[in-house]
């Protein structure tokens, strides 16, 4: 019977210093990151039957383990990836917002000098200062569109260091846990009981990989996690870890790509099938926001230039020479992979600014088609041949022959702001004036006017060589050149004459003929006489500054949906827009994350009144069990005593 009493004596002091030991260990690792509160498991001895029933003979403690759910795990690390991926996001869209909300150094200010300057040149077009003033304008607007370029160029740069910074930690992360599987498959061989630090170390950094990327972590028989990303890809296989790598992407080496190291081969992610943590965010932002917004800000630049260009070479300089390009328009940039096989040359020119996207384009030879993907939507479309002309952009093959799976990328806005120039630097080659000089007859009788003739670029490759006279008789019109067409246009409805035919006079009506267009008014009378040609004397001559000046205000744009400051308004909106957003989802991904780690810390958290009150509890029993073998001593010493 004594013995049986130590036994249960003895059981008891090892249950509760064993209790004792568990609370001291959860206290001690109250600030502990990632700790979860520990339990010792107890569990009665085997009975001992004699014959008056069975008598207990103890306790003993089964194991200790921690308090954890998994379930309330993964879900914590799945609201970690998505907070840190929006907070990642909303960071780098802030220095976006930054960037073209500024009024001081956006690009609005630099845009509406430049206008200002050419109106001055249209109010007085002979004057040299006004002249140099608008190159002087031309080039502050040039330089402020380089500034922008250069920020967006360094938020780039930025964003490519980031994400090797980012690939380093995650393989670093990997290559723990892989270890601590091999631990803890170590252990758990070794012993049933559960390795529960090296447990909550490996859930640990699990929550830390998420905070870099998206993970799901799955367990193993033998107590190891597999770790995969988000478009299924295994990072770590039990007591294997993979190696992320961040290198200069096949089709634009400009920008970092990440990959998985596969053998002697790399799988290749994308921002859409690479989601959650820091990573997902850079990715995001580079491949969206900030190459949306470099394009934007290029197509704006390309549609300025190029609009002005056109209308500049319709008018005439201080010498009487037709005006030549102001501005150099950037040519679209193509890129081979670095992966082709071919021996193509894919050329890109710009057809009509006023149609571009801003977007970058993929071109791919399949071996029979070539496919055309705006990469801003992915929208492709399939063509049997080059060239062909899509949003704008002139796709050619220049030379040597493609290969299957030969991609080539164009860009035909991205850079375009970053490499803008002005063409001119004599004030006296701005074209203010426009080609052409109209008047009427002065023994004219009747009330017809003729307007102002404008002239197209068809008209600058073939101009009069001198003045034109045209004669009204009978209700027709005579005098056009005996070679070309004449066309005649009233509201929507277009009539073209053969050349020499009489034209009927409608008034009002535009008539077009050689590249020209002028429109004659009110009631002619027979033999009224109106004469267009050639100005020979244009010094102070307004009219295609006026034009230029009116540029400003014409949708030229997407288009012709908006205009120069209408496109910038549009870029600065967007960008103000995505940040609101993403801080709005921000935040609250954040409070999801928060609801989810109190969540975990409910179950999983150490609670110092809890453990204050185990400590108590042991500590009494421990107490007792101590009684019990001062007791069982006692008696065993009254027996001893009996037999003196």
């Amino acid at each position: 019977m004594s013995n049986g009493i130590y036994g249960i004596g003895l059981s008891g002091l090892a249950a509760a210093q064993a209790g004792l030991a568990t609370a001291g260990h959860n206290i001690a690792n109250v600030n502990t990151p990632g700790y979860s509160r520990q339990l010792t498991i107890q569990g009665t001895r085997a009975p001992q039957f004699t014959g008056d029933g069975w008598f207990g003979t103890g306790v003993n403690v089964s194991t200790v383990r921690r308090v954890y759910s998994d379930f309330l795990g993964a879900q914590a690390n799945r609201a970690g990836a998505g907070a840190s991926q929006l907070d990642a996001y909303r960071t780098e869209l802030g220095k976006l917002d930054n960037l073209f909300g500024d009024p001081a150094s956006g690009l609005a200010p630099a845009l509406n000098d430049f206008f200002s300057a050419v109106n001055a040149v249209a109010q007085n077009p002979a004057n040299t200062p006004a002249r140099q003033s608008l190159l002087s304008a031309a080039q502050g607007f040039t330089s402020r569109l380089r500034q922008q370029d250069d920020a967006l160029g360094s938020l780039r740069a930025a964003n490519n260091q980031q994400l090797g910074s980012a690939v380093g930690t995650i393989n670093g992360l990997a290559s723990q846990i892989a270890d601590l599987n091999r631990r803890i498959a170590e252990a758990t061989a070794a012993s049933p009981n559960p390795p529960n630090d090296l447990l909550d170390q490996r859930d640990a950094l699990v929550s830390s990989l998420n905070q870099q990327i998206g993970a799901t972590a799955v367990a193993q028989d033998d107590g190891s996690l597999n770790v995969f990303l988000s478009n299924g890809q295994g990072l770590v296989v039990g007591q294997t870890a993979g190696t992320l790598v961040a290198r200069p992407n096949p089709d634009d080496p400009q920008n970092l790509e990440i990959g998985l190291s596969i053998g002697g081969s790399v799988l290749r992610f994308t921002a859409d099938t690479l989601a959650g943590g820091q990573l997902g965010g850079l990715l995001t932002f580079r491949d969206g926001a900030l190459t949306d917004a470099r394009n934007a800000l290029g197509r704006i630049a390309v549609n300025v230039a190029a609009s002005f260009n056109d209308q500049h070479k319709l008018g005439l300089d201080l010498s009487g020479a037709f005006g030549t390009n102001f501005f150099t328009v950037p040519a679209p940039i193509v890129t081979n992979a670095t992966t082709n096989t071919g021996t193509a040359k894919v050329g890109a020119a710009i057809a009509s600014a006023g149609a571009l996207a801003a977007s970058d384009y993929r071109l791919a030879y399949d071996g029979t088609s070539y496919k055309i993907t705006r990469l801003s939507d992915d929208t492709t479309t399939t063509y049997a041949s080059l060239p062909q002309t899509v949003d704008g952009v002139t796709f050619s093959l220049t030379g040597g022959t493609p290969a299957a799976g030969d991609r080539f990328l164009i860009q035909a806005t991205q850079f375009a702001a970053g490499n803008l120039k002005v063409a001119i630097s004599d004030p006296a080659r701005v074209a203010a004036a426009g080609p052409l000089v109209t008047g009427a007859g002065v023994g004219n009788l009747g009330t017809a006017k003729i307007g102002p003739a404008s002239a197209t670029a068809a008209y600058v490759g073939a101009p009069l060589p001198a003045a034109l006279t045209l004669t009204f008789a009978g209700g027709f019109l005579t005098g056009f050149p005996p070679t070309v067409p004449v066309t005649v246009t009233v509201g929507t409805s277009s009539t073209t004459y053969a050349p020499g035919a009489p034209v009927p006079y409608t008034p009002g009506a535009t008539i077009s003929f050689g590249g020209l267009s002028l429109a004659i008014d009110g009631g002619p009378a027979a033999g009224d006489t109106f004469t267009v040609g050639p100005n020979v004397s244009g010094s102070g001559d307004n009219r295609n500054a006026q034009l230029l000046a009116g540029l400003a205000n014409r949708n030229l744009v997407a288009n012709a949906t908006a205009t120069f400051a209408g496109a910038y308004g549009e870029l600065v909106a967007a960008v103000g827009n995505e940040t609101n957003q993403a801080q709005i989802e921000g935040d609250a991904q954040n409070a999801l994350l928060d609801q989810s780690q109190q969540a975990l810390q409910s179950v999983s958290g150490v609670n110092l009144d809890e453990e204050a009150a185990a400590l108590q509890r042991y500590q009494q029993a421990y107490q007792a069990s101590a009684k019990v073998l001062a007791i069982a001593g006692t008696l065993l010493d009254a027996i001893l005593a009996i037999g003196n």
